[in-house]
Order: C-alpha cells, then structure tokens, then sequence
C-alpha cells in the first residue's frame, strides 16, 4: 500500500462516480462519518449538485469523473450496469495511481470487465453491493465485497471505509455474486413486476378490492408498490446484463403458464401433484421445530387496504406456487442464501413460506386455483405479464423495460409514499425476525 492510502479521514479521499439514489446515499453515510468525498454526475446535474450539497463541507462537488479520478484513493462507481462500460472507459485512465477502484452494481460480469479493460495496472480493484435499497436502514444489512486484484490492505481499506454503514460484510468473487444475486432476486423481482403489469392491464388498484385483502396480499401490493416507486434501471441492469437472471426469469415465466394451463385445463391430479412435488423440494428439508419467518398477525399488520379482514376471498396465489415451481425447477434452496439476501427476497420467502407450510393453506389454495373462477381473470393477465417480461428480458432490451416499468409506475403513482413507509415498517420487522437465522 502506498502512503496514501492509509485509512485516516484526514487524509484519505474518497470518490463517487454517479450520484443517483445510491451514490446519494453513500455520500451521505460517508460523510457523516468524517470521510471526505469527492463526487460527480452528469454534467447537466452539476449545479443542482452543488446547490444540494452546500452545506456539507465534505462533499466536494466536481464537474466529472476525471476531476474525481485524479483527487479520490478510493472510488466508487454507483453507476447503471447497462452505462459501466462506457463510463469507466471514459474516467477510469484518469485514475490516480495506486488507487482503490469498485462498483456499485447489482451485476458484477459487466463492472469487472470494464475495470480489467480501461483501469491502469497499478489501481487495485475491490468491488461493493449494498444488498438492499437507498431507503432502508444499513445497520446489518448484507455488503458484498469482492477482492478482485487487490491485497489484503486494500480490502482491510475499503471495509475500514465502508464500517460506517454498520453492515454485516459478505466476502464473494464476481461470478459467485451474480449467481447469488440472481438466485435471490431475478425471479422475486419478476414476481412483483408481474403483479403490477397485471393489476394495471385490469384497471385495478388491488388494495381497493376486497378479494385483495389479507397478510399475504398486503406483502403482494406493499412489495409491489416499492418496486415501482424506484427507477427502472435498478432492476433493470441485473435482469437484463446477468446470464443466470435470465434463465431464473425465463422458468419463472414458464412455471407460471404451466400451472396457470393445468388450472384451466382442471387437470387437478396434475395440478396437486406438481405443487407438492415442488413443496417436499424445496421445503423438505427442514426440521420439524422450523418456526415460519411469518406469522397471521404480523402479515395483517401491514395493510394498505380499509376493506375489513373478514371480507377476505381465498386466492389461487398463482405467483407463490410459480415461484416454488421455479426453485424447484432450477434446484435452488433458498435458505442457502440467507446470509446473502435482499430485504425484498427475505420477505418473499417468508410469504412463500408461509404459505407452503401453514396447516390447511396450500390445500385452500390449490383448490381455488382448480374449482374457483374468482381470480381467473386476473390469473390470466398475471401469465400474460409474466411472459411479456421474460421475452423484454430475453430481448435484451432496456428500451422496452423502461417503457413497461415506468408506464405502470405511473399508474400507481398516488401511493408510493404510503407504501414505502408502510414497506419500511414491513422490512424492519422482519429484518429483525430473521437476524438470528441469517446469521447461522
């Protein structure tokens, strides 16, 4: 390690290129902490930047990433995956010497090759993933870090700078992030983006209609709603950019139509079979004291909806089965990954879970998705959905994901805040619920 980079916030300087919600949040965690930063984004954004951060001595706004290159030792790329190429083609020859350099990405394929293609030799590279989004508490939280072409120093460096987030550190490579990554997330995601594409395609606002009311229903529209409140590229860049995220979202889909053709085909021995196939695959293996993540009451807590409880109709929860399906399909056994998931994959499986294994539950389900016309319809634009979003994926088309998302972001638009709080209340619960469990 050169002199400089010694970890004394006196001395050492830290840069982010990209101050979207992410960088945003960065800055403000590290310069809370008494690092000084030195950060940039589009220059069109260069004098709201400066304005915004006027009062933050620590945070030294520059006109671009060279100017943040050639100050920072330790620089973060918060930046699209579909842009990291060409933004680290343009500011990475910049890079001060023997700097430390990472990325912020949700997929690592793309950053690292970009790092190992435009950075100088002498810049050491020691990448980070926040597993969770810029409005939730960090405090123990999952942080990747990947030591890429770094030593030891460097990494003890970047932990030293990055303690301040109160995260718990995840040690990973590149390609052993992206396949966890894409295990926890690709198909949640798809899940809740489907949701929302069909609940829009039938004019619905789900929490206005009594057949959506119920814990489970509550995680479906809560979980939903903050995806959408957030930008697009967020979920774009891991669906589309991860080879392993497409094929998990490409079963998702294809899960949910062979469910969703068995239900309408009332193939019920078919049906009932597969579903419990995948049951004992996925959730065979646990001990016979394994206490649910989710619980009635905590599930009934979170509720956008004022239609009264009682009202509930039994869903099919074509979703739920689907995902299950696809685990089951792929060999994934998500409590693998606890150490390494989202809040968003934790409240899921915790959903999911609850679900599978709750007395009486499953076979209420599987019966209304065979006998019940109730939710046909809408089980029909949720297959519809689901395959639209695998084909944009398969397409490679960041174009048509923004489109789909933003178009149906704006429809539900009226209700993010509430649904962002709520959904914070949501995550801090279950967060703490499953602590312990992560942590074993």
């Amino acid at each position: 390690m050169t002199a400089t980079l010694t970890p004394d916030p006196k001395v050492l300087q830290i840069g982010i290129i990209g101050m979207g919600d992410m960088g945003r949040m960065y800055a403000r965690r590290l310069s809370a902490a008494g690092w000084k930063i030195n950060a940039c984004d589009r220059p069109e954004q260069f004098e709201k930047l400066k304005e915004d951060y006027a009062s933050n001595s620590l945070v030294n706004i520059l006109e671009n990433g060279h100017y943040v290159s050639r100050l920072s030792d330790y620089i973060i790329y918060s930046v699209e995956a579909e842009n990291i190429e060409s933004i680290v083609a343009t500011y990475g020859p910049s890079t001060k010497v023997g700097a430390i350099v990472g990325g912020q990405t949700s997929c690592k394929a793309p950053e690292i090759a970009a790092f190992e293609k435009h950075l100088p030799a002498d810049v050491q590279i020691v990448s980070c993933h926040s597993l969770h989004g810029p409005n939730v508490d960090t405090r123990g939280q999952p942080l990747v870090l990947i030591q890429h072409r770094a030593s030891d120093d460097a990494l003890d460096l970047v932990r030293t700078v990055l303690t301040c987030f109160n995260s718990q550190f995840v040690y990973l490579t590149a390609s052993q992030h992206d396949k966890i990554t894409a295990d926890t997330q690709a198909a949640t995601h798809a899940a809740f983006l489907s949701m929302g594409v069909a609940w829009y395609a039938n004019s619905q606002f789900p929490w206005e209609v009594p057949r959506y009311v119920g814990g489970i229903e509550n995680v479906k529209i809560n979980i939903s709603l903050r995806i959408y409140s957030n930008k697009w590229h967020v979920y774009a860049g891991l669906a589309i950019m991860n080879p392993a995220a497409q094929a998990q979202i490409l079963q998702y889909a294809k899960s949910v139509t062979e469910l969703f053709t068995l239900m309408v085909e009332h193939k019920a021995d078919e049906f009932r079979d597969r579903v419990y196939a995948a049951k004992k695959a996925v959730f065979g293996g646990l001990p016979a004291n394994h206490e649910l993540l989710l619980s009635d009451d905590l599930l009934d807590k979170f509720s956008l909806s004022n239609v009264p409880q009682q009202e509930r109709t039994p869903n099919s929860h074509l979703s739920l089965l689907a995902m299950v399906d696809c685990w089951w399909k792929l060999g994934i056994v998500p409590y693998d990954h606890m150490i390494c998931s989202t809040p968003l994959f934790r409240i899921w499986l915790g959903v999911t879970e609850y679900l599978f294994q709750s007395p009486g539950l499953l076979d209420e389900c599987i019966n209304v998705a065979l006998e019940n016309d109730t939710f046909r319809a809408d089980d029909l634009e949720f297959t519809v959905a689901a395959r639209s979003w695998s084909e944009i994926i398969t397409f490679g088309s960041f174009k048509l994901y923004r489109y789909r998302f933003e178009t149906t972001q704006n429809y539900f638009s009226p209700r993010f805040a509430d649904a962002t709080k709520l959904g914070n209340e949501m995550i801090k619960t279950i967060f703490e619920k499953t602590k312990q469990r992560r942590l074993h």
